[in-house]
């Protein structure tokens, strides 16, 4: 029999490249409220709970995320996924012991994943009871771990096959949204209580990637609206740019505001997303990505081609080599 390690594993850390280190350490510190644990001219490090680091930006020239930290439950899950990634001939690499004191674990385990994202298993994060001094006066984490990722792909199929046969992720529900004339289909799989850890989008019909990043977004989740609201006006005051005001999703209900980082892919930050009832849950395909707000603050006819435009001269750049996924070697 299977076993089953839904609940059991999710988004612990992340790291990001990016030559931008003063612009991220004010935009994580000042603007979204986290803890600077660590700082010099070649890496930052920030806590928001009793993990020793949760966000890591190392000097490099990507913009771009470098690696996600994958935090499973114990030494047991940690033995699952690795027989699973052996059974799919994924090869993996334990990271050194320089590397896991970079990214506060005692130890890590590294596969390229989908679009090649490097995805590091851990088990035990170092942590530390020394207060927090944030802006924010709290982030959610715990049984839903750290956030969520958003990824957009042109093998969205690969995708799911590879959270879902890995690490049991469970298909949540799905948003068609109309977008620059072309139909978005994304979809959203929860791998612990937290309605999505992994949102996977596509666009319908066309074998394109308008996203340069391997990462379109990546989320956070605030403790309280207060925090929220804070944080979008600190953010503003600071000069980042919004892509999205505040607004609330139609399928876990989040309100959440996204600002552009300075590696120029987007963060959300939430409040108060819906907690999936195993037992009572029924997935829907939802028409809008939000119910209400969430509007761009740069409006017309200028600020359209220029975003469109962008969008689809990356799209048609991305036809020149094929995505890479971890099963296409198998």
């Amino acid at each position: 029999m299977k076993t089953d390690i839904f609940g059991a594993s999710g988004l612990g850390y992340v790291v990001i490249e990016s030559e931008r280190i003063d612009p991220w350490r004010s935009f994580l510190e000042d603007g979204i409220g986290m803890h600077c644990q660590f700082a010099d001219q070649a890496c930052l490090a920030f806590r928001m709970d009793k993990h020793l680091r949760r966000l890591i930006i190392k000097r490099g020239p990507a913009e771009d995320f470098a690696a996600v930290g994958w935090q499973l439950r114990d030494q047991a899950t940690l033995d699952v996924v690795l027989e699973r990634l052996s059974t799919s001939h994924i090869a993996v690499q334990e990271g050194s012991a320089a590397e896991a004191a970079e990214r506060g674990v005692k130890r890590f385990w590294r596969l390229v994943g989908p679009k090649r994202l490097a995805i590091e298993l851990f088990f035990e994060p170092l942590t530390t009871n020394e207060a927090l001094n944030m802006r924010c006066a709290g982030f959610v984490t715990g049984e839903q771990f750290m956030g969520h990722l958003a990824i957009t792909t042109r093998r969205a199929e690969d995708m799911r096959r590879f959270w879902e046969e890995i690490f049991d992720a469970r298909f949540s529900d799905s948003i068609v949204e109309q977008l620059a004339g072309v139909t978005l289909d994304i979809d959203f799989f929860r791998v612990n209580p937290r309605h999505h850890s992994i949102a996977i989008a596509r666009v319908r019909g066309l074998p394109i990637d308008p996203i340069r990043t391997r990462a379109q977004h990546m989320n956070l989740l605030t403790s309280s609206v207060a925090d929220l609201t804070a944080a979008f006006l600190r953010c503003r005051k600071l000069g980042f740019e919004m892509a999205h005001e505040i607004g609330e999703h139609p399928n876990d209900r989040e309100q959440s505001f996204y600002v552009i980082s300075p590696s120029g892919f987007e963060v959300e930050l939430g409040w108060n997303p819906l907690t999936v009832d195993e037992r009572t849950w029924q997935p829907t395909t939802y028409q809008g990505i939000s119910l209400w707000g969430h509007k761009p603050p740069k409006t017309g006819l200028r600020q359209s081609i220029a975003t469109n435009g962008g969008n689809l001269v990356r799209g048609l750049r991305s036809l020149r080599k094929p995505e890479y996924s971890p099963f296409q070697e198998s």
